[in-house]
Parts: structure tokens; C-alpha cells; sequence
């Protein structure tokens, strides 16, 4: 019998637990038991993906947590807190020969496989030690260690300016990667299904919606729910290649306008330049060259169909406003929230209008059923700049 669960596979880990960097850019307070504890009892996520569990640092702490019994390994792959299940990940950067970078998500059932693949790639990086490291061997070298270990390979933010597979790398994704051995398309926060049809070759891929967190608080502003027999990497697995009924249910992400990167942008001058202006590659209103390419603009320059295209398997792609974004909600009501209805995943998508209004008002809970139906105005974002909600 196959239940919902709620998915984001794609959390840093900013120290371990005796304070040593793994994501320099990421928050102190996320290590790996933290990140396990806002997702079962804050959040409401059913499994998550953290990414940094190649660094040996953090393999100490697993283990540790693994022998005092505060977590176990599931049968069928990945560690059990709670009602949370965490995949053993590990973002890694490729260049190839003539290639700009791109990030590459990798995914392995448990602590012994992810040491083993720590062992083979310490040979090939400067630090393993740390996050999101360049690993110098070709990219598909990599994908088959990855898949020789029986795990999952996934292109990450596959379409942001940087390191990404489309937005920095190559135009096509046999150019980088043997495609039979990708499981799943990460769109990252300025895309979105309805953008990335306009590329054919994605059409075999499922996509996958993450939140790429570097806080705490960041862990669900993307995500996935899956249909799925028990919340395990196999499970996972078998959900991605769409197997047996297992399948993605529902992408849930950002509108693509309130991304950093979904339009061209002017470092200078601060401009968002509109469709007909980003063609250039010069700001149209203050002559820099400084323009950081925005997702939207960069798909069409690859786009190989005028229209977009969405095989019948393709799952509804929701777009999902953090609470964050809701105007209003600051960190007090945001408590008394969680506190009446449980987890962020109940006010997002349980709790009624009504019910939200008697404890944070009526105006925070209509954004957030604007939210809902994606009502809400928006101004788009750029150059690192996240889009904001209109007020």
C-alpha cells in the first residue's frame, strides 16, 4: 500500500557537531542531527536529503547517533529519526574539458556505502572535507562510481548561472553525462516543469523541486510529495524511474518570478532587463557588461520548441510561497502557529483559512490561501535578488 509523503532532497550541513566547516556559506546551527529534528517536529517532511555526507566529520556523527540509538538505518536505505527518513547525499562539482562547472547530486543507501565512495573520491578532491568540492575526474567516471555503488545520480539547479548543468556547463546533458544513468531532474528555485518543456531531452526525466537550504529555516521552501510503500532510499528510487506505482505525486516551488535568478539581470545598475532587452550583452540602461543571465532568458537560448511540452506523466507543479515570504509573519506569529497546528506542512497545506485567521489574523491567512492558489502579485527576481510578494 502506497502513502504521501512529503520529500526535499537537497540540505546542507554547515558544521558538525564539534563546530568543524562543512558548508562554509551555510548557517552554524545546521548539522546533521538539527536538520533531522526541524523536519520531523517543525517542518512535518517525511524524508530529506542531506547532501554534505561524504565529509568524514559528518560520517563521526552519524555514526555516533547510529550507536547511542538515537537514529537507525532502515531497511531498504536511509537513517530513521522519528518519522523522518535522511538520504545519504553529497553535492560534487564537475568540470569537464571546454565545460564550465555544474553540480551533480549523489545519493547512496547507507553509512558503509557513503564511506566507501568518501574513500575513492578523497583520491580525486582537494577536501573532502568540505562541501560541494571539485572532483577531478571526468563527470562520467563519477556517474558510474555513483551507480556501481547503487546509487542515484540527479544534475542539481540544473538551469541557475552558476554551476549548474545548463546554466554554466553545456547546452545538452549527453554532452556531460551518459543520460541512461540520471534518475531525476532537479529544477532549482527559478524554474519550474512548465519552463524546462521547452527541452526536449528532459521529457524521459522526473523532476524534483528542493529547497537547497543553507539555514534551517530554509529546509522546505521546495519540495516534492511521492507516493511511496515506506519513506527509504529504495523507495525513493523506485518513486523517481516511476516504478510500480511509485511515483511523484505533486512538485511543490517557488514561482519562478520570486527566484534569485529567473531574469536577466544588471549587476550595475540593479535593473531586471525585460525579454526584449536581455537578447544583448550589455544593460540597455546603464551600458555594463556586468549582466548575470537569468534562467527564463537562458532556456530560450537552448529551447529547442517554440511551445512547451508536458509528457502525461509529468505531476502537477504547485507553486509554493514559504512562509517566510508571507507578509506579516514574523517570527512570533509564525510560533503561535506552529504551536496550534503542529508543523509547517499543516499550515500550508491543511489548515483552513478560518482556523489560521483565529490565530494570526485575517490578513496573514489570506496570503497564505492566496499562496495556495497562487493568487498572490509578485515582482520578479534577478541576480541574486529574490522576488518579492507585492503588498
Amino acid at each position: 500500500m502506497l502513502s504521501s509523503y512529503f520529500v526535499d532532497l537537497h540540505i546542507h550541513i554547515g558544521r558538525t557537531d564539534k563546530g568543524s566547516p562543512v558548508k562554509i556559506s551555510g548557517s552554524k546551527d545546521l548539522t546533521f542531527y538539527n536538520i533531522a529534528r526541524e523536519a520531523a517536529e517543525r517542518k512535518g517532511i517525511g524524508v530529506i536529503g542531506i547532501i554534505d555526507c561524504h565529509s568524514p566529520s559528518v560520517q563521526e556523527d552519524i555514526a555516533r547517533y547510529l550507536e547511542r540509538g538515537e537514529m537507525e538505518e532502515r531497511e531498504g536505505g536511509g537513517i530513521a529519526y522519528r518519522n523522518t527518513t535522511v538520504l545519504l547525499g553529497s553535492e560534487i562539482e564537475v568540470r569537464d574539458p571546454g565545460m564550465g562547472p555544474a553540480h551533480l547530486l549523489a545519493y547512496l543507501p547507507d553509512l558503509a556505502s557513503m564511506r566507501e565512495f568518501t574513500r575513492w573520491m578523497s583520491r580525486h578532491m582537494k577536501n573532502v572535507e568540505l562541501s560541494s568540492q571539485r572532483i577531478y575526474v571526468p563527470a562520467r567516471v563519477l556517474q558510474q562510481e555513483v551507480l556501481g555503488r547503487g546509487g542515484i545520480l540527479i544534475p542539481a539547479h540544473v538551469f541557475t548561472p552558476h554551476r549548474s548543468l545548463y546554466g554554466s556547463c553545456t547546452d545538452r546533458l549527453d554532452s556531460l553525462l551518459d543520460p541512461d544513468g540520471v534518475a531525476a531532474i532537479e529544477l532549482g528555485l527559478s524554474s519550474d516543469s512548465w519552463m524546462a518543456g521547452y527541452i526536449s531531452e528532459l521529457d524521459r526525466y522526473t523532476f524534483v523541486t528542493d529547497s537547497d537550504a543553507h539555514s534551517l529555516g530554509k529546509i522546505g521552501r521546495e519540495y516534492n510529495r511521492m507516493a511511496l510503500a515506506a519513506p527509504t532510499f529504495e523507495e525513493v528510487r523506485r518513486a523517481l524511474a516511476r516504478e510500480g506505482g511509485r511515483r511523484i505525486e505533486a512538485n511543490y516551488g517557488l514561482n519562478p518570478r520570486l527566484g534569485k535568478y529567473h531574469r536577466t539581470f544588471c549587476t550595475q545598475c540593479e535593473s531586471i532587463l525585460d525579454e526584449a532587452e536581455s537578447a544583448s550583452r550589455r544593460c540597455l540602461y546603464c551600458g555594463s557588461t556586468r549582466i548575470v543571465r537569468g534562467v527564463m532568458d537562458r532556456i530560450m537560448d537552448i529551447a529547442d520548441r517554440s511551445e512547451p511540452v508536458l509528457p502525461e506523466y509529468r505531476p502537477p507543479y504547485h507553486y509554493q510561497v514559504p512562509l517566510e515570504f508571507i507578509p506579516g509573519l514574523g517570527k512570533r506569529k509564525l510560533e503561535q502557529l506552529l504551536s496550534a497546528f503542529g508543523t509547517e506542512m499543516n499550515i500550508l497545506h491543511r489548515t483552513s483559512e478560518e482556523e489560521l485567521a483565529a490565530v494570526a489574523g485575517a490578513d496573514i491567512a489570506r496570503s497564505i490561501r492566496q499562496a495556495r492558489e497562487g493568487t498572490l502579485a509578485l515582482a520578479a527576481g534577478g541576480g541574486g535578488h529574490y522576488g518579492k510578494i507585492a503588498r
